[in-house]
């Protein structure tokens, strides 16, 4: 679970902001994409082997 601490004086959008942010490090957006629908194993092999490409490069 990631948490953001609010400061009295911050102003809240700038707190959302950082809480966005912290979120996509964590990589809990990627995740939820990934869920929203399903995938083939033979589809996941060859999304990981691509990104292991993109990595390595």
């Amino acid at each position: 679970m990631s948490r953001v601490e609010i400061s009295a004086d911050e102003p809240f959008e700038k707190a959302l902001r950082r809480f966005k942010k912290k979120i996509e490090r964590d990589g809990v957006i990627k995740i939820l994409k990934a869920r929203k629908h399903y995938e083939k194993p033979s589809e996941r092999r060859r999304r990981k082997i691509r990104e292991a490409r993109t990595r390595k490069r």
